[in-house]
């Protein structure tokens, strides 16, 4: 346990890398029980469901990054659970970047 000690292990974090690894699986699975055909979309290169995929998460990060500096991670509303969950404004890009990954995989 003390060679992952210096990563701040936050619910958060921990959310996102199960996530991830979820999300890997499931292409995986997609790959197998339904073999990917490249398509060719509006960037007129082929493409398979990894390459939508690497395309989206690319863009979530990038969207993030651009959010947090232009915007800030100020909270924007208190859940009324407990002492009070509060929001990160974040979860808007959040929302923003799954419609790109939706919009990603539809046309890229």
């Amino acid at each position: 346990m003390e060679n992952i000690a210096w990563m701040a292990w936050t619910p958060p974090t921990a959310i996102f890398f199960v996530l991830l690894a979820m999300t890997l699986a499931v292409m995986t699975w997609l790959a197998v029980a339904y073999p990917e055909a490249e398509r060719v979309g509006i960037l007129r290169i082929p493409t398979t469901r990894g390459d939508r995929l690497f395309i989206s998460l690319i863009m979530a990060a990038v969207i993030h990054l651009l959010w947090i500096g232009f915007a800030g991670t100020d909270t924007i509303a208190t859940l009324p659970v407990g002492e009070g969950i509060e929001l990160s404004s974040l979860w808007l890009a959040t929302v923003i970047s799954l419609a790109s990954a939706v919009a990603i995989f539809r046309t890229v």
